[in-house]
């Protein structure tokens, strides 16, 4: 029996590597939503929330063990750790920080006043970490997320599909992921506009992605970055809101510009 259901997850990668993804992260999620919506009455602390970000980095290794074995999770470690990057790719890496910092220094200008960058501290469920939220970010969902779904899935969805619909089929899926999560700490109230920035947010990071010759090391930084932006108390003000909106406006751009066979001037990356 374990056999079979072995090989059923080798025949169907992509199909097992989200269940799987969706499975580990629920059992994190779907209790706090009961919790939050006062279903059960559990005594679990809201801060395993963090947990949830780890679900796409654990069925990536899980699949990719099945298939490859010890060289295909080397495969990942040394892309996750592969910091030879042209310069222009570090700065993009890191734009989400540069930009926020440019967004507000021209607010000091025009307002007289500077933003309160203590707020960058301020997550949910946790004291105020200060710069240590940054870690936090893309240690959790930086690091959980992305070897999940840049990693694995959209190489191989890119295998069988131009980038643009690989990443429109990642991009439905990683926002169903997230669905517990609108039950205990996303609003409801705000999710259409969630949603499009996520799908553009997904088209950037296969820009990125496939930019970079599938680097690992650049969408987790990226997403750790700029999750410490918007994400945190300071995603409340309107520099985050003008950094969320330029990413929104470089994927449309993305589109025109690069084509949707690959998003970027280099080949798509798909797997080996």
């Amino acid at each position: 029996m374990m056999n079979t259901k072995l090989s059923w997850f080798q025949k169907h990668p992509l199909l097992g590597y989200f269940l799987l993804a969706y499975a580990i992260s629920w059992t994190v999620g779907i209790p706090l939503a009961l919790i939050a919506q006062g279903k059960i009455h559990w005594q679990l602390p809201f801060y395993v929330h963090y947990l949830y970000a780890f679900g796409p980095m654990l069925a990536a290794f899980i699949m990719t063990g099945f298939s490859k074995g010890k060289s295909g999770i080397s495969d990942i470690f040394k892309r996750l750790l592969n910091w030879h990057m042209r310069p222009i790719w570090w700065i993009v890496t890191f734009s989400p920080l540069a930009g926020y910092l440019i967004i507000v220094i021209t607010q000091r200008f025009i307002q007289g006043t500077w933003t309160d960058f203590s707020l960058l501290g301020q997550v949910n469920f946790l004291p105020n970490l200060g710069f240590g939220a940054l870690i936090l970010w893309i240690f959790t969902f930086g690091i959980g997320e992305e070897i999940g779904w840049r990693g694995y899935a959209l190489p191989r969805l890119q295998q069988k599909m131009n980038a643009l619909s690989a990443t429109v089929v990642l991009g439905l899926l990683w926002a169903l992921w997230h669905l517990p999560s609108f039950f205990y700490v996303l609003n409801p109230d705000y999710a259409v506009g969630w949603f499009l920035g996520l799908l553009c947010g997904a088209i950037f990071f296969t820009w990125l992605y496939n930019s970079t010759n599938g680097n690992l090391l650049a969408v987790v930084l990226w997403h750790g970055t700029f999750n410490f932006i918007t994400a945190s108390k300071a995603g409340e003000g309107m520099g985050a809101a003008i950094l969320s909106t330029i990413v929104m406006v470089w994927a449309i751009l993305i589109i025109f510009i690069y084509k949707p066979a690959n998003l970027s001037a280099q080949e798509k990356q798909v797997v080996m």
